[in-house]
């Protein structure tokens, strides 16, 4: 394990303009191979029929499997292919919690899951997404110090 790569991990997430804009309260544990994210629903976060929009499930469940992945490169940012959510149920309130883990690891592909639960842990959502490597060094200027 490489507790020094997962805080910098969490102080990148941490240092991104929309966590400190949009979403202030969000909060990420990396370890290997997983990531579990959690985030209070506000009312600034619905659609109009007044439940959780579909771009927050997308970016929890995302952000989750990605960090998991990320978890166990030490050397690069890692970027999102492609990334397909499954949405279970609606959230108006609570709590909610992504957790994501690594499925597949090659060399130049990986593929991390992830599960959105409510603050009653039950299943909300679902993701699988698949990334690759880029071309950026994981360092100081991406807030991973």
């Amino acid at each position: 394990m490489n507790e020094t790569h997962y805080r910098k991990l969490e102080n990148m997430y941490h240092s991104g303009p929309i966590n400190q804009k949009s979403y202030p309260d969000v909060q990420l544990t990396v370890s290997e191979g997983r990531a579990e994210i959690s985030l209070t629903v506000q009312p600034d976060y619905f659609h109009a029929g007044q439940s959780l929009h579909g771009s927050v499930y997308f970016k929890m469940l995302d952000d989750a499997a990605y960090f998991a992945v990320n978890s166990q490169i030490t050397d690069s940012f890692v970027y999102t292919t492609s990334f397909h959510i499954q949405i279970l149920r609606p959230v108006k309130a609570g709590v909610i919690t992504a957790i994501g883990t690594v499925q597949f690891v090659s060399r130049n592909l990986f593929i991390g899951d992830a599960i959105l639960y409510d603050n009653k842990g039950r299943e909300v959502a679902r993701g699988t997404g698949n990334f690759m490597k880029s071309g950026l060094a994981l360092d100081e200027s991406l807030g991973y110090q």
